[in-house]
């Protein structure tokens, strides 16, 4: 319980805010107000997007090896990689607001199964390479997560977790989807205009 309790609050650190802040600027107030890697880039570049990306990795990641090396079970260490995923859309420490967990789902998955999210990731590589479109890249990897998952026949509290995650992944990217099928959604390197959603 108490790995649980730290995974959440580890993934709840808002790395976006942060790195913001180091370089002064607040991603909340430019581009689509989300604290993430691909927003964080509109105002601070690429350097700054990549401290954020390798930030949420880490915080979902650590988590995840820290209750591996504790020797919890299948089922603790989902429930540990979930919290900190948890965390990192709905962050203590943003009221309850974050980002839209996708780096952070990386890093649990890396702990959690690596080969299951190399090819999870492999589909996100596909569809940014042929779209350059980041947030339709990370739809599509969310919802490929949960047939590659039972494909490799991972445990099923590791199932059950990836079922959760797709799901809030797609909730937390609505708006994103309303631009897509609108015809909207900027592409990689396009700069969008402020506050749009």
């Amino acid at each position: 319980m108490l790995l649980i309790a730290a995974g959440y609050l580890m993934g709840s650190v808002p790395v976006g805010v942060l790195v913001g802040r180091a370089r002064g600027f607040d991603p909340r107030a430019v581009g689509s107000g989300n604290i993430g890697m691909t927003n964080v880039a509109r105002a601070g570049g690429g350097g700054a997007a990549a401290v954020t990306l390798a930030g949420d990795l880490l915080k979902g990641l650590i988590p995840v090896l820290i209750a591996r090396l504790a020797g919890y079970s299948a089922a603790g260490l989902a429930a540990v990689g979930m919290a900190a995923f948890v965390g990192s859309i709905a962050s203590v420490f943003m009221g309850f607001g974050g980002g839209r967990g996708v780096s952070a789902a990386l890093g649990v998955w890396l702990g959690l199964a690596p080969a299951v999210i190399a090819l999870d990731g492999l589909v996100f590589v596909v569809i940014i390479a042929g779209t350059r479109i980041v947030s339709l890249a990370s739809i599509g990897a969310a919802i490929a997560l949960v047939p590659i998952a039972a494909a490799m026949h991972v445990p099923r509290p590791y199932l059950m977790i990836a079922i959760a995650m797709s799901a809030l992944v797609l909730l937390r990217h609505r708006g994103n989807i309303r631009r897509l099928i609108a015809g909207e959604e900027p592409k990689l390197g396009a700069r969008k205009p402020s506050r749009s959603g």
